[in-house]
């Protein structure tokens, strides 16, 4: 398979919050040129930019939390005896867990509650903006579970996780 389909179709959330991100600065560039040199605007393009930007953010916020990239302090667990820093592992793989999946709950009784509310300029369902928060929560929720799944495994298999500096 080409490696950049395989980028594409391994990465979904990267390549939407990038599509979002380009679609909100490519609006704003617009308005922002038609509003200095062609003395008009778009009327809707701030609703629209502000949307694609909040997709974007949680997007990435997903894609982060997939790929490990949000700062974790772990300094004090890496000084735990190996027994104790499996368990540790283990209840924080099973915190986040629940909280995320906690947030998940809670986002689809959002989206429930603002479907019936329209947006400022476009008059559309704020849910479609609302939405992010069921994407990115549900997304994050699943790579939780299977980051639990994982750790499991690995120590059953092993007797221990690898920290980052196991893996350098």
């Amino acid at each position: 398979m080409n490696k950049k389909l395989k980028y594409v179709l391994c990465n979904p959330e990267q390549i939407l919050a990038c599509v979002f991100i380009i679609i909100t600065t490519g609006l704003a560039l617009l308005n922002v040129f038609l509003r200095y040199f062609m003395r008009t605007g778009l009327y809707w393009s701030e609703e629209v930019a502000t949307s694609c930007f909040v997709w974007s953010v949680f997007l990435g916020a997903a894609s982060g939390y997939r790929h490990g990239m949000h700062i974790g302090v772990d300094m004090l667990v890496n000084k735990l005896p190996r027994v104790i820093r499996n368990i540790v592992k283990i209840l924080v793989d099973m915190i986040l867990t629940a909280v995320n999946g906690y947030i998940f709950y809670l986002s689809v009784i959002f989206i429930s509650m603002s479907y019936q509310k329209p947006t400022a300029v476009l008059g559309v369902s704020s849910a479609y903006v609302s939405a992010a928060l069921l994407v990115d929560f549900g997304l994050t929720t699943l790579y939780s579970i299977g980051y639990l799944i994982k750790d499991i495994r690995l120590i059953a298999v092993t007797g221990t996780f690898q920290t980052e500096k196991e893996e350098l």
